[in-house]
């Protein structure tokens, strides 16, 4: 059954039954298909593939990336130190090859991120010692640490033959 109305918006929207305005029929129903999802169904899966937009990919490499850059030198630091001045290495080394321990003015010892006693330490390292033989041991120490704590460290090092590097800021060049 059909009902004439002036325009399809002044129809029921609950109300399925087609709708005819001037010599043109509506049918209002929700559920009925249009052109355009008719299009759609028709595209091939393979172009709607081929259309994928890369800027949102491309916008989270490069956060990732910042996060990364930002996180990397906040790595190595675990506690919070003033280095003495210092100077350079003579040559690059291998990052693979060091380990670092920090220590604290209070005697807190950090390996490699972890917090640990000075006989632990001692342990892991001498394992490390024996599968790398250029092993060596950055000691950062704050420039208040008293030299018992560092002592410590640098005497186990020496019993079992473990280089050791002291970490210090670089000194400003005076030109």
């Amino acid at each position: 059954m059909e009902r004439s109305v002036e325009c399809p918006e002044s129809k029921v929207e609950s109300d399925p039954r087609p709708v005819t305005c001037g010599s043109r029929r509506w049918n209002l129903s929700p559920w009925a298909p249009t052109n355009h999802m008719r299009r759609f169904s028709q595209r091939s899966s393979l172009v709607t593939l081929s259309e994928i937009n890369i800027t949102p990919l491309l916008d989270l490499a490069f956060v990732l990336l910042i996060i990364f850059v930002i996180t990397t030198p906040l790595l190595e630091q675990s506690l919070e130190l003033k280095l003495p001045k210092g100077g350079r290495p003579d040559r690059p080394v291998n990052e693979r090859d060091f380990h670092t321990v920090e220590i604290s003015p209070r005697g807190y010892y950090v390996f490699d991120g972890k917090a640990m006693t000075v006989p632990q330490i001692e342990k892991a390292l001498v394992n490390d010692a024996r599968l790398n033989p250029n092993l060596v041991l950055r000691i950062r120490a704050d420039k208040s640490t008293p030299y018992d704590f560092v002592f410590q460290v640098q005497d186990m090092c020496a019993n079992h033959g473990i280089k050791i590097s002291l970490r210090s800021e670089a000194r400003e060049s005076k030109r």
